[in-house]
C-alpha cells in the first residue's frame, strides 16, 4: 500500500483546526478528507471508507466516543482522538474502547500527529495487527505494549494459535507477564489465564499451588483445593521466574509437560490437563543448565519457542509514548485530571537507563502523579553512576549499585528493598549472593 492509498478522515467542529490537520497529513502523502460535522461524516463513512479516523472528543450533536461507536458499526477504521480540555479520563476511556492514540489541541507538535498516523499506516500496510477478543480489553493497546519491539509481536503472533510452549526471556520489569496475556488472548483458548510467580512462593508450598491437594493431605489441609494446572485447563498457565523452581519440582513439572497428567497431593487419581504453558525468566537458562541448577530435559521442553523481550533502554525512541500512556492511565485511576509530562522531564526519561525497565518507569510516574511533583531522576541518575547509557556489558554494575542503594535506603531490610526494586525477595537474595553484597 502506498501513502496515497491510505485514507484518513478528520472530524472536528473547528473548521480551522480541520484545515490544519488536513494540510499536515496531505503533506505527508496521505489521502485526507476533513469534515466539521460528525453526523454528516457518519453518513459519508461508507463512501470514503477511511483506514483512520481522527476525531475530536468534544463536539456538538455527537461526541467523539459516540461517533466512534457509530462508525464501528459499519467500518473497521482505527481511531485517534483529539482533546483540548486535558480530559485524561475521557481520553483513557476512548483508548480502552479501542482508540489507538490521542493528541491535544492546540497542536503544539505536528510530529505527534504525523507519528500517530504513521503507526496506523505501517500496521495497515503490513496487515500485522490482530485485534484481541473481548477478554483482552483489560490490556493496554497493542501499540503501547509493543512500542519499539514490533519484532516480538511478529514472533508471538505466529506462535500464539499453536500449542507450542513459549519461553519469554527478559529483564525484570520488561512486561513478560503482560505479553504472556497477549499470547493467551491471541491463542483463542477457551480456558482461563492463570499465572504463578515461582520465586514469590516458598518452595514447600509451590507444589501444592501448582497441583492442588486433597483434604487431609497435610496439616492445615482442611478442604480440597484445585491447583493452577487444573484452573488453567484449556487455557494458559504462565510460570513466571521459572529459573527459581527447585530441581525436585522441575522433575514433576517435566512429567506434566510430557504426559499432560498429574495428581493432587494426597490423591491417587490422575487428572488430565490441556493447559498451554508459557514460562518466563530474567536469567539465561542455558547457563543454569551448564551449572546443573536447571534440568537440561526441562530446558528443552520449555524452550520450544524462545522469545526475547528487549529492555527499556533499547526502546528509547518510544519512551515518550509509553510514559504519556502510563501517566494518563495512572491519573485516571487516582482521580487526577492533569498528568501531562513536561518536555524537560520527558528528556530525562529518554536519557535515564531504567534498570527496572517499564515497572520502574510506572513507579516513578505514579509517585509524581501522587505528589504532584516532577519525577526526581537527577538523584537517581547520579547514584546509578552518572548520566551515561549503560550497554549490556556494564548493566550488571548498574544493577549492583541499585541494590546497594536500596539496601542502604531501607536499613538492610531485604523485604522493603525488594519492594523498592520491584523484584521478589527470593530474587534479591540471589542477586545479593551473586554480587557478593
Amino acid at each position: 500500500m502506498k501513502k496515497a492509498d491510505f485514507r484518513i478522515l478528520v472530524v472536528d467542529d473547528e473548521t480551522s483546526f480541520v484545515l490544519l490537520l488536513t494540510r499536515i497529513l496531505q503533506d505527508e502523502g496521505y489521502t485526507v478528507k476533513g469534515m466539521s460535522d460528525a453526523e454528516a461524516a457518519l453518513k459519508d463513512i461508507d463512501a470514503f471508507s477511511p483506514h483512520l479516523v481522527i476525531t475530536d472528543l468534544k463536539m456538538p450533536k455527537m461526541d467523539g466516543l459516540r461517533f466512534m461507536e457509530e462508525v464501528r458499526r459499519k467500518s473497521a477504521a482505527e481511531f485517534v482522538m483529539i482533546t483540548a480540555f486535558a480530559t485524561v479520563d475521557t481520553a483513557v476511556t476512548a483508548m480502552k474502547q479501542g482508540a489507538v492514540d490521542y493528541i491535544t489541541k492546540p497542536l503544539r507538535d505536528p510530529g505527534q500527529l504525523r507519528e500517530a498516523a504513521a503507526k496506523v499506516f505501517a500496521r495497515t500496510r503490513a496487515g500485522s495487527k490482530v485485534p484481541l477478543p473481548e477478554g483482552g480489553r483489560e490490556l493496554p493497546p497493542l501499540d503501547i505494549i509493543f512500542a519499539g519491539i514490533e519484532r516480538v509481536y511478529d514472533d508471538i503472533r505466529d506462535a500464539a494459535p499453536t500449542d507450542a510452549t513459549i519461553m519469554l526471556y527478559g529483564e525484570t520489569g520488561t512486561g513478560k507477564s503482560l505479553i504472556a496475556k497477549v499470547i493467551h488472548y491471541m491463542s483463542g483458548r477457551t480456558g482461563a489465564f492463570v499465572d504463578i510467580n515461582c520465586a514469590a512462593i516458598p518452595e514447600n508450598l509451590l507444589e501444592s499451588e501448582l497441583f492442588g491437594y486433597e483434604k487431609g493431605a497435610f496439616t492445615g489441609a482442611v478442604a480440597s483445593k484445585q491447583g493452577k494446572f487444573e484452573r488453567a485447563h484449556q487455557g494458559t498457565l504462565f510460570l513466571d521466574e521459572i529459573s527459581e523452581m527447585s530441581l525436585v519440582l522441575q522433575a514433576k513439572l517435566l512429567k506434566v509437560l510430557q504426559e499432560k497428567t498429574f495428581e493432587r497431593l494426597g490423591s491417587l487419581s490422575t487428572i488430565r490437563t490441556d493447559a498451554r504453558v508459557i514460562a518466563a525468566t530474567n536469567r539465561e537458562l542455558d547457563s543454569l543448565v551448564r551449572e546443573h541448577k536447571f534440568r537440561e530435559d526441562l530446558y528443552y521442553r520449555l524452550n520450544v519457542f524462545p522469545v526475547r523481550i528487549p529492555p527499556l533502554r533499547q526502546r528509547r525512541a518510544h519512551i515518550p509514548a509509553l510514559a504519556a500512556y502510563l501517566a494518563g492511565v495512572i491519573a485516571a485511576r487516582l482521580g487526577r485530571e492533569d498528568a501531562r509530562i513536561s518536555e524537560e522531564t520527558m528528556t530525562q526519561f529518554t536519557e535515564y537507563p531504567w534498570p527496572g525497565n517499564i515497572r520502574e518507569l510506572e513507579n516513578v510516574i505514579e509517585k509524581s502523579v501522587i505528589t504532584g511533583r516532577a519525577p526526581e531522576l537527577e538523584h537517581a541518575r547520579r547514584r546509578l553512576g552518572g548520566g551515561h547509557h549503560p550497554e549490556d556489558g556494564d548493566l550488571e554494575t548498574v544493577k549492583k549499585h541499585a541494590i546497594e542503594r536500596a539496601l542502604e535506603k531501607t536499613g538492610g531490610n531485604r523485604k522493603e528493598a525488594a519492594a523498592l526494586l520491584g523484584i521478589s525477595v527470593r530474587n534479591l537474595h540471589y542477586k545479593i549472593k551473586e554480587y557478593g553484597l
